[in-house]
């Protein structure tokens, strides 16, 4: 790692850098802000051997020590930590922006912060740090410092946020119960990555307030990622994610992903605001606008008569967003203790299709939505929806999970839907033309439905459906995570 580069001097707000030969060495400014201290020496000295017993947990290499510097009468006056000098073109910023290959270093660093985070240190106050409260308050003080920039996406960026912390009490305990909250890196970007021959070294952990170092280990990986999609490689932000992920054994839902590179998306908006730089505030708040979006959870209701294609629609919906798929007609035959595809036929509101054992099916298909949606899944609720009763607790679990209501009412002339019921062999449903006619006569009007024409193409049917689900897009560069199957 050794080269010939010239002596040079590098200044940042707190501290002056110098580079000569194969080192640098950094000195502290006796600075003192709203979150740090330095105007004494032994303040400096403190964050000196600070900065280097934390980096040390993720480059050992670079991080050589703390040197005393002397005055002329040979008296101790100050500090610096040592470093190796690393070269600033194989900065993992710069290689992206040149279109270099960064593939491996980018699975190196994601299996090397996993594994820091497997072993590193928890307990309740680290805890507390991660979780939603925290976070909430986090939230609200960035949010709180931007007003008076006048971000045009901040309205919209807090009601989202508080709407999905609000729904996701059970996710946040989960995340603290499985111990996904760590002492980790803090301030993983891209400047701070570097990628020699030998493996990637990663730089710069925060070292000014512990707390802000206690995150979820998700959001840790999530700060590279939201700024690998700054320099445009959303591509690569989703790698990394999905190696870290692997390499963690992390089921984080999508929208939590989402969620966490919006936080760090908006803490960046903020400190270009501080720093009186209102384009680049600007295009970070519309990066969190953008994944707060797409990870918002929903609760979407795929309804009508039998043979309109609801299951086709809802399943086509399913494959392409990632999301669970619920069915009525599944659920209806498990609570029997049938298989799926054991006929269980029978006149309309009769046999296993009585008031009853409808209502019995509806309430536990709401029940497992419901359990789905407070731990950051979307769903999706494929059933005929025909009765006004059924929507409305539909209405309320949505409600109660902070989960966006969504409802498409498949529709098609009646001679199709009878020739698909009489085309029909084996599935899970039961229905045929008398029971979708008796069905029909009885079905109240669903006003707040938006209706999908099914005598199309399924691809048509579907493109029309991801209009209204997702009307600002999907994130489509984002993983789509295989359904989940609920308990």
């Amino acid at each position: 790692m050794s080269y010939s580069r010239p002596a040079m001097v590098a200044e940042t707000h707190i501290a002056t850098v110098f580079f000569s030969g194969d080192r640098a060495y950094k000195l502290k400014k006796p600075v003192r802000n709203g979150f740090l201290d330095f105007t004494t020496r032994e303040a400096r000295e403190r964050a000196c051997r600070r900065e280097v017993e934390l980096n040390r947990r993720f480059a050992p290499d670079v991080y050589l020590g703390v040197y005393d510097v002397r005055d002329e009468r040979g008296e101790v006056c100050d500090h610096l930590v040592a470093m190796r000098r690393m070269d600033p073109e194989r900065r993992l910023s710069a290689l992206v922006r040149m279109g270099e290959p960064v593939g491996e270093p980018l699975r190196e660093v994601a299996r090397r912060l996993a594994a820091w985070h497997a072993g590193a240190p928890r307990g309740p106050a680290i805890s507390r740090e991660g979780g939603r409260d925290a976070l909430r308050r986090r939230w609200s003080d960035n949010l709180a410092e931007t007003t008076a920039y006048g971000l045009p996406e901040a309205a919209e960026i807090e009601r989202l946020v508080m709407r999905f912390l609000d729904g996701r009490d059970p996710l946040f305990a989960r995340r603290i119960a499985d111990d996904r909250i760590v002492d980790g890196h803090g301030d993983l970007i891209a400047d701070d990555v570097f990628c020699p021959p030998d493996g990637p070294r990663i730089l710069d952990c925060l070292e000014f307030d512990d707390r802000l170092r206690y995150v979820d280990g998700l959001d840790d990986a999530a700060f590279l990622a939201m700024d690998l999609e700054r320099l445009r490689a959303p591509a690569l932000a989703r790698d990394f994610l999905d190696r870290y992920a692997e390499f963690s054994g992390d089921p984080a839902p999508a929208s939590l992903r989402h969620h966490y590179i919006a936080y760090r998306a908006f803490v960046r908006a903020k400190v270009a605001c501080l720093s009186e730089r209102p384009a680049v505030a600007r295009e970070y708040a519309e990066l969190a606008l953008r994944h707060l979006r797409a990870g918002a959870v929903a609760l979407v209701l795929v309804g009508g008569l039998p043979g309109t294609g609801k299951s086709t629609l809802a399943g086509a919906l399913g494959d392409r967003l990632g999301w669970s798929v619920l069915s009525s007609d599944r659920t209806r035959k498990e609570l029997a203790g049938l298989s799926a595809e054991e006929p269980a036929r029978a006149p309309y509101g009769q046999g296993l299709y009585d008031p009853r054992t409808t209502k019995e099916t509806y309430a536990e298909l709401l029940r497992r939505a419901e359990k789905l949606l407070g731990m950051g899944e979307p769903v999706i609720l494929d059933a005929s929806w025909t009765d006004e009763v059924f929507r409305e607790e539909a209405a309320a679990v949505a409600g109660r999970a902070r989960a966006d209501l969504v409802a498409l009412e498949c529709r098609t002339p009646a001679p199709v839907s009878a020739a698909r019921l009489r085309a029909r062999r084996g599935g899970p449903s039961d229905a045929d033309p008398a029971v979708a006619e008796a069905m029909a006569a009885e079905a109240a009007p669903w006003p707040g439905a938006a209706a999908v024409d099914t005598d199309q193409p399924v691809e048509i049917c579907l493109d029309e459906a991801l209009r209204v689900v997702r009307p600002h897009g999907y994130g489509h560069h984002w993983p789509l995570r295989p359904r989940m199957e609920p308990d």
